[in-house]
């Protein structure tokens, strides 16, 4: 079976532009490196977040990459493992992965664009949005197995726990 190949003449704006005009709005540290990368930087509840952005516009593709200002010591590599695995079953959207370049959990996701006129600005909001969210959610799962001694599911169990009310 081979792959059907279509030739497309359609352009689609870049989503890189649209993405910068919605950091600058939220103040956030960005730097465009060509006009198809972009890296942002900005401080969440539990740490501070890189996040890069890559525009394949041959593939139709954004794809996005949120990382963990966290390292992971070699010997603590395996319950990682074994806590990503746990937390990418929860996931409705994107992954998380371990960064080899700088040891660090971080959140990735690709948008695919073909055949469509480009991405709208609530797209790009709800990318952002679930990223952080999923970010926040479970960076006290990779703290509590890397600092605090709980084995993976543990750690997910206490990362979970709902609190009730205000203090």
């Amino acid at each position: 079976m081979g792959l059907l190949r279509v030739e497309s003449t359609q352009t689609r704006p870049n989503p890189i532009d649209m993405l910068e005009e919605l950091v600058a709005v939220n103040e956030w540290r960005h730097e465009r490196s060509g006009d198809e990368e972009m890296v942002v930087e900005f401080r969440g509840q539990w740490c501070e977040y890189r996040m890069f952005f890559v525009w394949q516009e041959d593939l139709g593709a954004l794809y996005f990459s949120c990382l963990l200002d966290m390292k992971i010591p070699a010997g603590k590599r395996p319950p990682v493992a074994e806590l990503l695995s746990m937390i990418n079953e929860r996931l409705w959207l994107g992954h998380f992965d371990l960064c080899t370049e700088e040891m660090a959990p971080m959140y990735r996701h690709t948008v695919l664009l073909r055949g469509t006129s480009g991405i709208v600005a609530e797209q790009l909001e709800d990318l952002l949005e679930t990223a952080i969210g999923e970010c926040e959610r479970f960076y006290p799962a990779f703290q509590f197995t890397l600092w605090g001694g709980k084995k993976p599911q543990e750690a997910m169990e206490a990362a979970m726990l709902e609190t009730v009310g205000e203090a």
